[in-house]
């Protein structure tokens, strides 16, 4: 049955919802969330909207759903309203945040910066309080990054643990379904409802020292200050390389490779049979994964999954590893070129730790000494993410005294 459908109860003023998103969709039922609203990134499903993944092409040759998403259900079920779709980078591959086709969302956190993406509606519409929370995903930093733009809690789920149902892949491999908040108490509400209880309880907190030399200097006092809290938390604290020197860029180059072999093999006879267009630096990620070999792929398949268990076995089944959410401060909207090409690249080495080992991470929202928002992360053992989520809310709540 299709649900009745009623327009936004605000106005988008930082363009952040698509054009065939701008809807609200009541609760199911009354629960944990009753009262907040909610906003989803245009992968996921919801019966009678089209799903339109940041690109016209798609939205044109896809058939409108007839069902919602498990999480989107799960959240109308535990009593939170859907308050439409917001933009999306073109099938999420991208981390900046701008759609050629629907635009760049503001980000009210620093107006001149982008928002970045691939959940770039969904986090500026959370970062202007338009919403309690907002359902993205992460498949290389598509969450981390932008609430770390944008000043705004956000998590990467551990793989596997929310569906995944419903969903537009991108590297299905490394897909996540995530949300974002402006509130701790919002952010642990969802996590509550959608999460299983863990009992996990960490003793050490390990900084990553190859993960912080990959970020700018704004990010090392607030890397610190997260590195001191946790220890006096837990009562433990440790420094470590995670891989040899050099070695962060090798296993970027891993995860380029496994996503992008897979991501043909889901999307390869589309793109082929419909030429769609795509914004220019999307388009050539494209071409390179078409060129991708299954000996390539399988190569690196083997090293991800020796980096899988290495992270693991890093962190046990007592520790928390900080590391940074980001590379750098969100660049400047006006920012191009060779600036964003190193910012990315330095931003994927550290976000491909998280990625490749299948752990959730937590982005706490800091900020810089002239008070422009960064993201400082807690990395946990698979299935800790609740558990994560209250650690982090914790340390938060000390470092403000």
């Amino acid at each position: 049955m299709t649900p009745t459908l009623a327009p936004l109860p605000f106005e988008d003023g930082i363009q952040a919802w698509v054009p065939h998103g701008r809807f609200t969709l009541p609760a199911t039922a009354n629960g944990p969330l009753n009262g907040l609203r909610f906003a989803a990134k245009d992968l996921f499903d919801v019966a009678g909207v089209p799903t339109g993944a940041g690109n016209p092409h798609w939205l044109a040759s896809h058939p409108v759903p007839t069902r919602h998403s498990p999480v989107v259900a799960q959240l109308l079920a535990a009593g939170a309203t859907l308050c439409g779709k917001t933009i999306t980078d073109e099938l999420a591959y991208s981390i900046h945040g701008d759609n050629l086709h629907y635009g760049m969302p503001r980000n009210s956190a620093a107006p001149e910066r982008i928002p970045g993406g691939s959940s770039s509606g969904s986090v500026a519409a959370v970062a202007a309080k338009l919403v309690d929370f907002a359902l993205g995903t992460d498949t290389g930093g598509s969450t981390r990054v932008p609430a770390s733009y944008c000043g705004v809690w956000g998590i990467r789920s551990t793989h596997g643990l929310l569906s995944r149902e419903g969903l537009v892949p991108l590297h299905p491999r490394f897909d996540t379904a995530t949300w974002f908040a402006h509130e701790a108490n919002s952010f642990e509400r969802v996590g509550q409802a959608l999460l299983p209880a863990t009992d996990f309880k960490p003793h050490r907190a390990i900084a990553l020292t190859d993960a912080w030399a990959l970020a700018d200097a704004d990010f090392q006092p607030a890397l610190q200050r997260v590195f001191q809290c946790a220890g006096e938390l837990l009562g433990a604290q440790d420094e470590c390389a995670i891989t040899a020197e050099g070695g962060l860029e090798q296993w970027r180059q891993t995860y380029v490779t496994v996503g992008g072999f897979e991501g043909w093999q889901v999307h390869g006879d589309w793109i082929t049979r419909e030429q769609p267009v795509f914004a220019p630096a999307i388009a050539a990620r494209w071409q390179h994964a078409a060129s991708i070999t299954a000996t390539q792929a399988a190569t690196a398949e083997t090293h991800a999954q020796a980096i899988r268990q290495q992270v693991r076995a890093a962190l046990g089944d007592d520790a928390i590893a900080i590391l940074p959410s980001a590379a750098s401060l969100a660049p400047l909207r006006t920012a191009g070129g060779a600036e964003i090409d190193d910012i990315r690249a330095r931003t994927l080495r550290i976000c491909c730790v998280a990625g490749l080992a299948g752990l959730p991470q937590v982005s706490i929202p800091l900020a810089n000494a002239q008070g422009v928002p960064l993201g400082v992360s807690l990395l946990g053992p698979t299935g800790s993410d609740l558990a994560l989520i209250r650690l982090a809310i914790r340390i938060s709540e000390k470092l403000k005294g």
